[in-house]
């Protein structure tokens, strides 16, 4: 059971190309499918995806923004190196949003946003060390935004995205030292069902002990 992405964009009519392209982009740099540090060639990129170089280059600059890219004159565009002593700065800001929007999601989602709530925390509640660390990480990856989502509050769900990003490529970074990564998905079934009941004090509580509990397994194997 895995969360894929389309390799060609050319088919969504519903997203600029620009915004297949930065989306598309985006994921591959969070789960470090393009390494730290890696040159990124546009032109390369293109063709892969089967679009023009133009909405690419559109991409890269909205990347370079959300801190996942950095270009150099003359040398050109590189994924960024992940800097673990982010982890306490990220995790503080997280443990102040990450509750707020899973409160919110609570009280706000709609009745389809609930539906497909329970059905995430369904699945994820058949996964197991069995399964492929990277497939689980990219449940970690919609359950967070199906949460925000849910939270009814567009700059809410920016800058979360934003930070989650950054907190992902971390975890990449150790995921083959994690004892469990397995344990640490399973912990958003409680959550999940905590936002679908509409249970706001339990699902800012269990937000934040997530969050908690991603920095202590990060620094347990650093």
């Amino acid at each position: 059971m895995s969360v894929t992405l389309e390799n060609h964009l050319a088919g969504d009519g519903d997203l600029s190309l620009s915004e297949q392209a930065y989306r598309h982009l985006r994921d591959r740099l969070i789960m470090l499918d393009i390494r730290p540090g890696e040159a990124i060639n546009d032109g390369k990129l293109a063709a892969e995806l089967g679009i023009g170089r133009t909405p690419v280059r559109e991409a890269l600059k909205r990347l370079e923004s959300d801190h996942l890219v950095v270009s150099y004159p003359r040398r050109g565009t590189f994924a960024t190196i992940v800097d673990i002593t982010e982890l306490a700065d990220v995790s503080e800001l997280r443990e102040s949003l990450e509750p707020l929007a899973a409160r919110r999601a609570a009280k706000l989602a709609t009745p389809a946003l609930r539906a497909e709530i329970r059905e995430t925390a369904a699945a994820i509640s058949t996964m197991g060390d069995d399964d492929d660390p990277y497939d689980l990480m990219r449940y970690d990856i919609k359950v967070h935004r199906l949460i925000y989502r849910a939270a009814a509050n567009a700059h809410l769900e920016d800058v979360l995205i934003r930070y989650d990003n950054l907190a992902t490529r971390i975890w990449c970074m150790v995921l083959e030292k994690v004892p469990s990564v397995a344990s640490h998905i399973a912990e958003h079934v409680e959550l999940l069902e905590a936002v679908a009941d509409g249970d706001a004090d339990r699902a800012g509580k269990l937000a934040l002990e997530h969050v908690t509990s991603f920095e202590q397994a990060i620094r347990n194997v650093l």
